[in-house]
């Protein structure tokens, strides 16, 4: 512990945003640092309190917290960031883009809402990796085992099982369909919240490591499972879960009505540079509806505001949470509560209890308004889910120009992979893995949300080192 009284004469400070009329003018990061000494003071907030449940039952990657607060309060930053990685490859994302569930378990959230700044540290040692030289040094393997092993999809789960494998002396390939590696990491979170530049930095070093990347390689179309399976001595599917969820109701077909992950993703390429064959999907001056209230929804909305939107609305089915931790998801769980990201602080009309009814066009068939209605949630008699019943006389009308549909992801696009390998998937489409990641077919494995569907980058990444470790006991 840092400060025996820390928790109880520092307050938790958070790093803020950049102003509004700045951020929304381009696509740079939008949280800001706090300073080294802000952060060990942050991190003497952290207690000597027996059972850390922030590592215990909040972290998938049950980093050891404590431990490196302490050791960031005291200046020894090399060694807090030491302990860091043994338990998480990628700090330099998670210390960015992760929800913290670390932070809601936090022993202080028993009595308030003011958790130790767990991400905000992270990040900050992360960073201090690079600049100080910690991380910026290649860790190559001293001897190579010669065992070959293949990567398919080059998301966090993926990049974790290459770079947990590489270290264990195993040479990796890893093969990526898009132009660059990252992923979802690349194409679907906007710059403003992860920089591509510190993507392509943590790329750059695995390939100093040693790992092998093949990008616009599609698996099962440019190169077939069979060639993967005589060639390599295992391989891994981490091709994440990108199937969208669509939204089956009268004039879906319309033009200009898209998955967020297309317009997310079409940004992020535009952002980088990078060409793209399809139809360009530029909101500016439009009218832009998001059907969907979470992650993505809330990126879509702060894209919509950088590319100049005239108005932005964002609507959910599900009802508006409380404001604090709902009775119901009780400390040290998730809580169910309102969250408010930087994207909706620039500019949005959310709205929840709504459903769409049927979407309406102008005569050249782009859509032109999405009639609604209000729902409310009756319990079920059988002890089921609720269920939504429209209210009467509730009926309205959104105008929008373009319509995009963020209701999450069903499962993984397993396509010509899955009948190639001859993989076993469950009712979702996910693919199903024995114990140590293994899936139906002898040394192919499964990790991330392809085996459990959609879920946190800090899940992936330690779905990624579980499954390392299944294959190199395979390849043993």
């Amino acid at each position: 512990m840092g400060d025996p009284k820390g928790f109880m004469t520092i307050e938790r400070k958070d790093p803020g945003y950049r102003a509004v009329d700045q951020r929304v003018t381009d696509y740079k990061e939008v949280e800001v640092n706090l300073s080294d000494k802000e952060i060990q003071e942050q991190a003497a907030r952290c207690m000597d309190c027996g059972v850390p449940f922030c590592h215990g039952s909040g972290c998938p990657l049950e980093n050891v917290i404590p431990e490196w607060n302490d050791l960031t309060y005291n200046g020894y930053w090399e060694e807090a960031l030491t302990i860091l990685r043994s338990t998480n490859n990628f700090p330099e994302f998670t210390g960015r883009i992760c929800p913290a569930p670390c932070e809601t378990s936090c022993t202080f959230g028993a009595t308030d809402d003011n958790p130790v700044t767990i991400r905000q540290i992270e990040k900050t040692l992360a960073e201090k990796g690079y600049s100080e030289g910690f991380t910026s040094t290649p860790s190559i393997p001293e001897v190579r085992t010669g065992k070959r092993v293949a990567v398919i999809g080059s998301g966090p789960a993926g990049l974790t099982v290459a770079d947990q494998l590489n270290q264990l002396g195993h040479l990796v390939t890893v093969y990526e369909r898009d132009k660059f590696v990252g992923g979802f990491l690349r194409y679907g979170i906007p710059d403003f919240k992860l920089d591509k530049d510190i993507v392509q930095r943590r790329i750059d070093l695995m390939i100093e490591e040693g790992i092998t990347f093949e990008t616009e390689v599609e698996v099962g179309v440019d190169i077939l499972a069979s060639y993967l399976t005589k060639k390599f001595d295992a391989v891994c599917i981490t091709i994440g879960a990108r199937q969208a969820r669509d939204l089956p109701i009268a004039g879906r077909e319309a033009k200009n009505v898209h998955f967020a992950m297309e317009f997310l993703g079409q940004s992020n390429r535009r952002v980088s540079g990078e060409t793209f064959s399809e139809k360009e999907i530029l909101v500016k001056d439009a009218k832009v509806l998001v059907i969907g209230g979470g992650d993505t929804g809330s990126d879509c909305v702060g894209t919509s505001n950088r590319q100049g939107a005239a108005k932005i609305t964002q609507i959910e089915i599900m009802p508006k949470p409380p404001m604090a931790r709902a009775d119901s998801t009780p400390w040290p769980q998730w809580p169910s509560k309102l969250r408010t990201s930087s994207s909706h602080l620039e500019g949005c009309d959310r709205q929840w209890n709504i459903m769409s009814k049927n979407i309406e066009t102008d005569a050249a068939g782009n859509v032109t308004k999405v009639n609604a209605v209000e729902v409310k949630w009756v319990p079920s008699e059988t002890g089921g889910r609720p269920t939504p019943v429209e209210v009467a006389g509730s009926e309205f009308v959104i105008e929008a120009d373009y319509v995009f549909l963020a209701m999450g992801f069903t499962g993984p696009e397993t396509g010509g992979i899955a009948q190639q390998f001859e993989l076993d998937l469950d009712v979702r489409s996910n693919i199903q893995t024995n114990k140590i990641g293994m899936t139906s077919t002898e040394g192919v494995f499964a990790a991330g949300d392809a085996h459990s569907g959609a879920s946190l980058v800090v899940r992936a990444i330690a779905s990624g080192r579980q499954v390392a470790d299944g294959i190199h006991s395979y390849l043993s």
